[in-house]
């Protein structure tokens, strides 16, 4: 099976979203999900979680899977709205902040 993230680059779709109130940060592909007050911390802090995940995985050498996770089905389906937004005149929800692709490289986190 050939996987789209592999321990040296890949890239992970993310929504910086309010729901209730509460700003939230979602990875799609590994399930990371972080919250806060404020949607420019929510996104600093999900983009760390992020890079924390890919090193925990390269030292561990773990198999590509958890770097190729399914996402929840509400953040998929938001994804795809969000996406249906840019070449159709849809209206994109007022509590989305951003979302956008995060690539990484393994080696680009080495310190």
């Amino acid at each position: 099976m050939k996987y789209k993230n592999t321990l040296k680059r890949g890239s992970v779709r993310y929504i910086i979203f309010k729901e209730n109130g509460t700003w939230y940060g979602v990875a799609l592909e590994f399930n990371i999900v972080e919250d806060g007050d404020n949607p420019l911390e929510v996104m600093a802090s999900l983009f760390q979680a992020i890079q924390g995940y890919v090193e925990n995985a390269r030292k561990l050498k773990i198999r590509p899977m958890p770097l190729n996770q399914k996402p929840d089905k509400e953040y998929d389906e938001l994804w795809d709205k969000l996406e249906k937004g840019k070449t159709e005149r849809i209206t994109i929800p007022e509590q989305v902040y951003t979302f956008g692709l995060h690539p990484f490289r393994a080696n680009a986190f080495a310190r």
